[in-house]
């Protein structure tokens, strides 16, 4: 398998480099997003690795998830939970802090690597309220108005459009957007729920889509006029 590794802290390429390809992998290292577009505009690779050193690690993710489905990898030093969230919000698959093993950054690179093949298109979602585009990775109010979702936020919700109506369990979901990260911190979901419903639910203090399951998981329900069913809060 081939990854991409975004650095920006050259002193560290070095180490990433033989990380990986201990691994198995071929890498091929750039210097910018523009660089990395560029390079998997017209080569196959599997992953993306960002090394952000004390760039805005948020805004390099999201420029890349903008414009890529390619899982991706920070590598970085954690200086607070909030640069964790931020990245993960702007789409990034999960988070490798600094001083990291090299088991750990091959085995979330697998992980992560699974879970996007995992990934099937579906068609649209069409509810009273809104419409899902799933291959798009687009959502519109029924005025065609668009409503936009974070990289977090809409694969959360791909996750559970899957099987709509049925319940997916906390840890699933969790695993597929963050991996082990994310089974260790249930409270990333917590967050992204609440976000979702303020942008789909006409009542997000009374869901009638995105509903949860004490204790158990979530259900996206999709059935136009339909009441609400009431699993918890």
């Amino acid at each position: 398998m081939t990854v991409v590794l975004l650095d920006l802290d050259h002193g560290s390429r070095r180490v990433e480099v033989a990380a990986l390809r201990f691994g198995g992998y071929e890498v091929a290292t750039v210097a910018t997003v523009e660089q990395a577009i560029t390079h998997l505009r017209s080569h196959r690779a599997d992953a993306v690795i960002v090394d952000p050193a004390r760039s805005d690690v948020a805004m390099l993710v999201g420029e890349l998830r903008a414009r890529t489905e390619l899982p991706i990898i920070v590598v970085a030093d954690a200086r607070d939970e909030l640069d964790v969230v931020a990245a993960l919000d702007a789409g990034a698959d999960d988070y490798v802090g600094k001083p990291f093993r090299v088991e750990e950054l091959l085995a979330r690179m697998r992980a992560a690597v699974r879970r996007a093949r995992k990934s099937e298109p579906m068609e649209p979602i069409v509810t009273d309220d809104f419409v899902i585009d799933i291959a798009a990775r687009r959502v519109f109010n029924v005025d065609g108005t668009e409503i936009f979702l974070t990289g977090v936020e809409f694969r959360m919700v791909k996750i559970l459009l899957r099987r709509p109506g049925h319940l997916v369990s906390r840890e699933q979901i969790l695993e597929e957007i963050w991996g082990a990260r994310g089974v260790r911190s249930p409270n990333y979901l917590r967050v992204f729920v609440a976000r979702v419903r303020q942008k789909l639910e006409p009542d997000p203090a009374h869901p009638r889509y995105l509903l949860t399951a004490t204790g158990l998981g979530l259900v996206f329900e999709v059935g136009q006029g339909q009441q609400t069913r009431d699993v918890g809060p």
